[in-house]
């Protein structure tokens, strides 16, 4: 009843309400339905329009406030714009102001606004500008030129900025510089139509350094954003000059935009790199950190050029510590920036701060993040002189109160004991102490690295195990609990009740974290083999739980592995479980050589923060660049010059991308001593095959010549293969002109190697050859030599040394070599495929850590296989003859009566490809299975082996 009265009321209410509207509409006056506010907007534009000037500009000051608080006045373009023509300097900037603001985000709107004086851009406000006597109002004009990213009226704005890049006034160049670069961004192509990138290089040589360092600026960038790569400046010496005048005198951004172009430049000699570094070491005075860095990038890079042991690179190592120990006491966000960038450069050079212990200390009021740091660059300068020191201070931040940085303090004090081998057994008691105090997550840590120690010195700190024992129960993390495992399964012999410690274990073996089942079950099978009497139902169990009741195929398989090898060879099972470990090494956590040199060429950026290649967290532009330190100064002062060659992108190919990214070799490191004899197929996979040593495995010789003499017995000299000569040019397209051809290495030079033959009725003389761009930068040593005239009939043999420091462009095949030749007759040009082989480089041997951690790191996408058809020669024959081209064995295996070989080799351009050979007994075919980051190089690598194999 309520709810039908209610329905009623409310429905006469709406008739009410409608009769009002119908007898309101009758009326001729519809002003009741229009409100008389007119709203902010119209008020703002009423003003805008106003014909006073201080109306007009206190207008354009509420919209810049309103548009500053994220109110929308995108309306009012127009009218704003419109504002432009007045003499006030003040007003003029406001508007500008808001015509930047508006045409970034709204660019539709710029068009609109901006048509209206496209027509007549000749008279329009800001081409006005551009002409102003006040060089305020024309820098103004200028940048907002920039700034307006519409392609449409680009072209209208070329002749103002080509009149501001001549300016009188310096302020108007210096605008006008990094102007051309954001027309470079929109319109690419009109830039280089239009000339702006001479003018920008003449400004190279202006009087003003301001001028100097924004062309340097825009130069860079637009370098970064063209498609070729190629370098737009040619550095030499007379422009380093200049740019080294003007570092002197810009500001510090322009320092810094200097000094990062100055990284790119490789010296002819010590003493223009001397001069360079002199005139360079003042900046790491500077008070701003960014500057600080560039200077010590750059530094860096030619300390690299100079004779290691010259007492300048001694006097410029010194001075290189106290401004980087300065950074330290800056705020906790630049602390942590130096401490990133000081961590690569300790890595590279850690004498710069061997004396500088004490400023990485902890302090009560740092930050975590700088607290983690700090320990880790302890570690890294830990020796025998300041170990005690580190010791005490380590002691002392294992008792703090966050957990995170007590655990790493811990696990450094075994870091410092694998690293520091005549501290070990203070670091031993040192870690026993911190056990007696019985905090959990201290005794787990201590415990963690107490397992490393035992690899590093086996059976020298095993008469602390029973301490370790007695802390079992109170092991929750997984990491603790395997390494507690690890270590009763390896020494199950000195230790009684060991059965009894890893039953306890199975109990609950389902709810364990993979990896303590996984070593539960190595370990109780090394305490069946050492103690197989009374520990059969025990190893039957865990066998059973592993392979019967898991659902994880990785512990599926190692059991059923076990199981195998147990129940048909007991001898074979001995010998692979119980193999003697390799010794772990000191450095686990050191970078990738090749990544760590590519990392000093990004000090002061964000790739040294992250750690990271910039292509790892950038796409687009420059993601791709890659940048590596010159080679270590040598006796060949035109190697040390000359920068080794990347490849580099065509437009519609990645190639480039991928070959830059690809991992740079370590220089040659003698592998640690392994006393293994065996192998760890089940528990470490490939690292088992790698990680010890075998009778049948060719240990490669670590001398100058990389060669095998010491295993194969034989120490005579070696040159690498050679493929027959090919018809690069027939007589019937030279004119009468013959060459047949062919390339070869010797001595860690490429050799073009021809014949010139004269079928001709004339003599032929006035001979010159070039190569063309092509993908490993292949270019002339020297120019062509050929004596006297070829009279007709005539044939010479014509050898042109080459180098990889050409200009570098993506070719298809990635081998091929477009060669132009001349002579009194005529050019002729033609076009030959150069062996791989021949790009492959003497430092190609990796150390068998390297090898191991790379190939794992590298995706499994990234691996390609090939079948060697008919190889007729036995795995150590293969050995000697790959070594002759320098591609270098790592390790050689037998398993399961296959010999497999594990090689290296590195190309000119820095690329390394690692290569698995499989020979079955009786099958004359092999196969090759081969991993790179750039596996575009896999094709001629296979190539090349199969043409060396079969030679």
């Amino acid at each position: 009843m309520e709810v039908n009265t209610y329905s009623r009321t409310t429905s006469i209410a709406q008739a009410g309400r409608f009769a009002v509207v119908v007898a309101v509409n009758k009326m001729s006056d519809s002003k009741y339905f229009t409100t008389t506010k007119k709203g902010e907007i119209f008020e703002l534009k009423s003003e805008l329009n106003n014909d006073k000037k201080e109306k007009k500009k206190e207008a354009v000051k509420k919209v810049i406030a309103s548009m500053t608080v994220g109110k929308d006045v995108s309306a009012l373009f127009p009218d704003v714009v419109n504002c432009m023509q007045t003499d006030n300097l003040e007003l003029k900037k406001l508007v500008y102001l808001y015509l930047m603001n508006y045409a970034k985000s709204q660019p539709d709107m710029a068009i609109m606004a901006v048509n209206t004086f496209v027509k007549e851009l000749a008279t329009s406000p800001m081409t006005k500008d551009c002409e102003d006597p006040n060089p305020l109002i024309r820098a103004l004009a200028v940048r907002t030129m920039g700034c307006i990213r519409v392609d449409k009226i680009t072209e209208y704005l070329c002749e103002p900025l080509r009149k501001c890049l001549r300016d009188e006034d310096p302020y108007v160049r210096k605008t006008a510089a990094v102007c051309v670069a954001k027309l470079y961004d929109i319109n690419a192509g009109l830039v280089e139509d239009q000339g702006f990138l001479d003018q920008l290089k003449d400004l190279l040589s202006d009087s003003n350094p301001m001028v100097v360092a924004n062309a340097v600026a825009a130069l860079s960038e637009i370098n970064e954003a063209s498609p070729s790569g190629q370098p737009l400046v040619e550095m030499n010496a007379q422009t380093i000059n200049k740019l080294l005048t003007a570092l002197n005198e810009c500001t510090e951004w322009g320092q810094v935009f200097i000094l990062d172009s100055l990284a790119n430049y490789s010296p002819k000699d010590d003493r223009e790199a001397q001069s360079i570094c002199e005139r360079i070491t003042p900046r790491l005075a500077h008070a701003n950190a960014a500057v600080v860095l560039s200077a010590v990038k750059v530094l860096m890079k030619l300390m690299e050029m100079l004779q290691s042991e010259s007492d300048f690179v001694a006097t410029l190592t010194k001075k290189l510590a106290p401004p980087l120990v300065t950074l330290l006491s800056s705020e906790p966000e630049v602390q942590y920036v130096a401490l990133r960038n000081i961590n690569l450069i300790v890595q590279k050079r850690p004498d710069i701060l061997k004396h500088e212990m004490k400023v990485f200390f902890v302090k009560y009021n740092d930050p975590i993040y700088v607290k983690l740091e700090k320990l880790d660059i302890m570690i890294r300068l830990a020796s025998q002189a300041n170990i005690a020191q580190v010791l005490s201070e380590l002691k002392e931040y294992a008792t703090e109160v966050d957990v995170d940085f007590v655990r790493k303090a811990v696990r450094a004090i075994g870091r410092c004991a694998i690293k520091v081998e005549p501290s070990a057994e203070r670091c031993v008691s040192t870690l026993l102490d911190l056990i007696q105090t019985k905090v959990n997550y201290v005794v787990q840590e201590a415990i963690v690295v107490i397992k490393d120690i035992f690899r590093k010195y086996p059976n020298k700190y095993e008469s602390i195990i029973s301490t370790l024992c007695e802390n079992l129960d109170t092991l929750d993390e997984p990491e603790a609990r395997a390494s507690m495992i690890w270590i009763i399964g390896e020494y199950a012999e000195r230790i009684d009740n060991a059965d009894e410690l890893l039953e306890s274990f199975l109990e609950g073996f389902h709810d364990e974290n993979t990896q303590v089942q996984l070593q539960l079950l190595t370990a109780i099978v090394k305490l069946f083999l050492k103690r197989p009497t009374d520990t059969q139902e025990l190893v039957q169990q865990v066998l059973s739980l592993a392979t019967q009741d898991s659902d994880n195929p990785d512990l599926r398989d190692r059991g059923f592995i076990y199981w195998r090898l147990l129940s048909t060879d007991p001898a074979a099972a001995k010998e692979v479980v119980l193999a003697e470990k390799p010794l772990i090494s000191e450095e686990t956590d050191l970078l990738e050589p090749t990544l760590l040199d590519e990392l000093i060429c990004h000090i002061s950026s964000l790739a040294s923060v992250y750690h990271k290649p910039p292509s790892a967290f950038v796409e687009g532009r420059s993601a791709g660049a890659r940048k590596s330190l010159p080679a270590r100064n040598s006796s060949n002062d035109e190697a040390r010059s000359q920068p080794a060659a990347q490849v580099i992108p065509a437009q519609d190919s990645l190639i480039g991308d991928l070959l830059s990214m690809d991992i740079g070799g370590p220089p040659i490191v003698p592998p640690a001593p392994v006393a293994s004899t065996g192998l760890d197929l089940l528990g470490d996979g490939l690292e088992g095959i790698l990680g010890g040593t075998d009778t049948s495995a060719p240990a490669v010789s670590q001398t100058t010549t990389g060669l095998l003499g010491d295993i194969f017995g034989f120490n005579q000299a070696i040159t690498s293969y050679v493929p027959p000569k090919v018809n690069w040019l027939p007589a019937e397209k030279g004119k009468g002109f013959d060459i047949w051809g062919t390339f070869s290495r010797k001595n860690g030079q490429i050799s073009m190697d021809m014949t010139f033959t004269n079928k001709a009725m004339q003599a032929m003389g006035g001979f010159a050859i070039q190569l063309n761009k092509n993908s490993f930068g292949l270019t002339l040593s020297a120019p062509l030599q050929v004596p006297a005239p070829l009279g007709p009939g005539s044939s010479v043999e014509v050898n042109v040394i080459l180098t990889t420091t050409g200009a570098v462009q993506r070719m298809d095949p990635l081998n091929n070599l477009q060669v132009a030749i001349k002579n009194n007759i005529d050019v002729f040009y033609f076009a030959c495929l150069v062996p791989m082989h021949v790009y492959f480089t003497e430092d190609g041997q990796l150390d068998k850590r390297v090898f191991l951690s790379t190939w794992k790191d590298i995706p499994a996408q990234n691996e390609v296989q090939y079948t060697l058809n008919g190889v007729l020669l036995t795995a150590d024959q293969v050995v000697q003859k790959m070594q002759q081209s320098n591609v270098f064995t790592i390790a050689k295996r037998n398993v399961e009566g296959q010999d497999m070989l594990y090689q290296s080799l590195k190309l000119t351009n820095n690329v390394w490809v690692l290569i698995e050979l499989k020979f079955e007994p009786g099958n004359p075919d092999v196969t090759l299975s081969l991993k790179s980051r750039s596996v575009e190089v896999a094709g001629g690598v296979f190539q090349a082996y199969n043409a060396i194999l079969h030679s």
